[in-house]
């Protein structure tokens, strides 16, 4: 493709970014973060049975183990509640053992493939523009970028095509029932959305930092605007932003590109906070 490695490693942290807030702002809206952070670590078991049963990396094999065992964990969240175990409970003890599964798994079978437990945890994305997807001889370029790609396009088609329906669950699912929508379905098909993109983001800032990708775009966006079109395009704005100027913090400082660009968000969550504080007093 030949872009500078710059300019690959900023690309692929913004789509990883962008597509994390689109789906991290409807999690916020309905109060599920945590849920997105059980997601995004307990999907590490899928990632690794995947492999051990496949023996491949191939993203698509990869993306449907996560999103398999992405769905499990909301249906073993949702099962314990029904059961009557508090929902903060059964979010800690289904994300604990599935990745507490998903660690033995990788440092038992896959820890001498590029599978290691330091990669998934930490991710790589310091080296996204020299890990080519190869199609014989011929390279198509990073393949992270073609992954994120795909992955923020799918989330931004699906947001698109079910806007409506996603946006009435998120602020009044008995609305939505009597609507005739089926929020049941579409809790699994945002559930199905952050599990995808979780591991679609895993090589790029690892299994940690996703969690701060999925929540700081949207509840920054979240103090600048009260429309959820706002607020959408702002936490892919901020995504993007944060992703630009977290690079260029870890070349000043000689620092983990993916924990600066957590930082950058991090920082900028701050000032959103301070000036929706004043607009308030104003």
């Amino acid at each position: 493709m030949g872009l500078p490695a710059p300019l690959v490693i900023i690309a692929v942290g913004a789509l990883a970014a962008g597509a994390s807030g689109l789906v991290g702002s409807f999690l916020l809206l309905r109060r599920m973060t945590m849920l997105g952070d059980a997601i995004s670590h307990a999907v590490l078991p899928g990632i690794a049975l995947a492999f051990l049963l496949t023996g491949s990396r191939a993203a698509p094999v990869m993306v449907l183990g996560a999103a398999l065992c992405g769905l499990l964990t909301a249906y073993a969240v949702q099962a314990l509640q029904r059961a009557g175990v508090q929902e903060d409970a059964g979010m800690g003890v289904t994300f604990t053992a599935l990745f507490a599964l998903g660690v033995v798994l990788i440092t038992a079978f896959a820890g001498r493939v590029h599978l290691d437990l330091d990669h998934v945890l930490y991710g790589e994305i310091a080296y996204a523009p020299w890990d080519l997807w190869l199609v014989g001889e011929v390279s198509l370029g990073p393949r992270a970028l073609w992954t994120l790609g795909a992955i923020f396009l799918l989330d931004l088609l699906v947001v698109g095509l079910f806007f409506k329906e996603l946006k009435i669950c998120a602020f009044d699912p008995d609305t939505a029932a009597a609507l005739g929508i089926n929020a049941t379905a579409f809790h699994y098909l945002l559930m199905t959305l952050v599990s995808v993109t979780a591991v679609g983001a895993f090589d790029a800032v690892g299994a940690i930092l996703v969690v701060a990708m999925l929540v700081l775009p949207g509840a920054t966006a979240y103090l600048l605007t009260d429309r959820l079109p706002a607020m959408l395009a702002l936490a892919v704005g901020l995504g993007v932003l944060s992703s630009a100027l977290g690079y260029l913090l870890a070349r000043a400082t000689d620092t983990a590109v993916a924990g600066a660009m957590a930082v950058v968000g991090g920082v900028l969550f701050a000032l959103a906070f301070g000036w929706a504080r004043l607009r308030r007093r104003g």
